[in-house]
């Protein structure tokens, strides 16, 4: 039988199966979820053992296990390390979900569940595709490594540390994500490009405690006060982002890299009605996706401090905080900005507060050569998969574990993703298109089989920063 009929007759099947792992609530962010947490690892590994898969493991960590197993049985082919996460957010408020989140509903071809993009529906794509070519064939054409974890909503810690201990064993030629998404309905879509982040809390302390309004008013500085001026200077009339040096490094964006971004068939006007904005905004000079995917920003995530209970009480607050945050492009170092954001914040407080200044997080830009042999084969199996030419994006977000496997392992990744940016991932109705989920087992399945013609260890040029 074809592989691709094979596919198509056992849609029913696949989907029941993830309406089977979706029922799981693995919340990885909430204590009592840790038995649904070992659930959904267990499940993870049953079917790595039914597929078929040798060597399947539960690994115990600090906080959540992480599911390996391995196939290496195709001597003289490349090897594959497909990586995913099993856990989810926390799903309330659950009054906003118009079905239960987690009894797997489908409604106007879309499957609506906690994690059905983020990301269970598209790990569940490469195992049902894994499935489908041990079917077809009895074997798969390339080797292949799997490693899924349960801490991604959290912060991967436990997985960083595991594969910096197993280099050797996770070792591959190419690494394959599906965490991603398209770029718009039924347009499959490769990213190559994922900006980098740092993250920032602020402290501004102006007085040993909270002072009555009326008595110390216009006498002492206000710390809200300040923190509302300096973000207001971080930005200059342009957009900009106003840090002496923040731009030194940035890569600039082709003509041909431009050129392939207008021809993208993404609509300002939809993000408008999807984000309810009447206009959109940002570094004058750019297009939106421009500004989105390839220029850097620097984001007030949350600013707080005083009074803000019901009534009135009229203080003038000790401390004022605030959370903000970088998002980088190539070749942005992290650490180098979060000095440059931190010298400017300092130079440009009164002397009349104290700061204190930390970074709380950093991941790096992430940029690939799109034009490399196995994104051309990448986009060939989509193409397939889906009947209608695969094209190339980038996403304004992060996802530190490519970068931190790029560092460590040295190997080229493809992130292929199957969800839209109005899946409501992380939000209320969290759903995936059924199209694009059967298009996904399609095109992965055929990526596997496009990958065994990859000249194994030369998987394609490592990144550029």
């Amino acid at each position: 039988m074809n592989l691709l009929e094979y596919i198509d007759q056992h849609k029913d099947e696949h989907l029941k199966e993830l309406g089977d792992l979706l029922r799981i609530p693995s919340v990885s962010a909430k204590s009592e979820h840790q038995g649904d947490i070992q659930r959904a690892a267990q499940w993870i590994a049953d079917k790595l053992t039914a597929i078929g898969m040798d060597g399947v493991e539960i690994i115990p960590t600090k906080r959540h296990p992480l599911v390996y197993a391995e196939w290496l049985r195709a001597p003289g082919k490349p090897t594959v390390l497909f990586y995913g996460h099993y856990d989810v957010q926390p799903a309330e408020p659950l009054e906003l979900w118009t079905s239960p989140p987690f009894e797997p509903t489908v409604r106007k071809g879309l499957l609506f569940a906690r994690g059905a993009a983020d990301d269970k529906g598209q790990v569940h794509i490469h195992l049902a595709a894994l499935e489908s070519l041990m079917k077809v064939y009895g074997r798969l054409p390339v080797n292949v490594k799997v490693i899924v974890e349960g801490e991604e909503e959290v912060g991967s810690e436990n997985l960083y540390k595991y594969i910096r201990a197993s280099k050797a064993k996770l070792r591959a030629d190419a690494l394959v994500v599906s965490d991603t998404g398209m770029v718009a309905p039924g347009v499959p879509s490769i990213t190559y490009g994922l900006r980098g982040l740092s993250y920032y809390q602020l402290e501004i302390t102006a007085a040993k405690q909270d002072l009555h309004s009326g008595v110390y008013g216009g006498g002492v500085t206000n710390p809200l006060q300040v923190l509302a001026e300096l973000f207001a200077r971080l930005h200059d009339k342009d957009g900009r982002v106003a840090v002496p040096g923040f731009y030194r490094d940035v890569r600039a964006v082709s003509g041909e890299e431009r050129q392939a971004l207008r021809a993208l068939p993404w609509s300002e006007k939809d993000v408008k009605r999807f984000v309810g904005a009447t206009r959109l905004t940002g570094e004058k000079g750019y297009s939106t996706l421009e500004r989105l995917w390839c220029r850097p920003t620097l984001e007030l995530n949350g600013m707080w401090g005083g009074y803000t209970g019901q009534g009135a009480k009229t203080v003038i607050p000790a401390k004022a905080y605030a959370k903000f945050s970088t998002r980088l492009v190539p070749n942005q170092d992290p650490k180098k900005i979060a000095e440059l954001v931190e010298k400017q914040v300092r130079r440009l407080l009164p002397k009349t507060v104290t700061c204190k200044f930390e970074t709380l997080s950093t991941g790096k830009p992430w940029i690939a050569p799109y034009q490399a042999p196995i994104f051309q084969m990448a986009s060939r199996a989509l193409s397939e998969g889906f009947g209608r030419k695969a094209v190339f994006i980038r996403e304004g977000g992060s996802i530190p574990f490519v970068t931190e496997v790029d560092d460590l392992l040295g190997m080229p990744c493809v992130l292929i993703g199957f969800g839209l940016p109005d899946e409501n991932a992380h939000a209320p109705d969290e759903h995936l298109s059924l199209e694009h989920y059967f298009g996904g087992i399609r095109s992965v399945a055929r990526f596997y089989e496009e990958l065994a013609g990859l000249e194994s260890t030369k998987a394609g040029s490592r990144r550029r920063r």
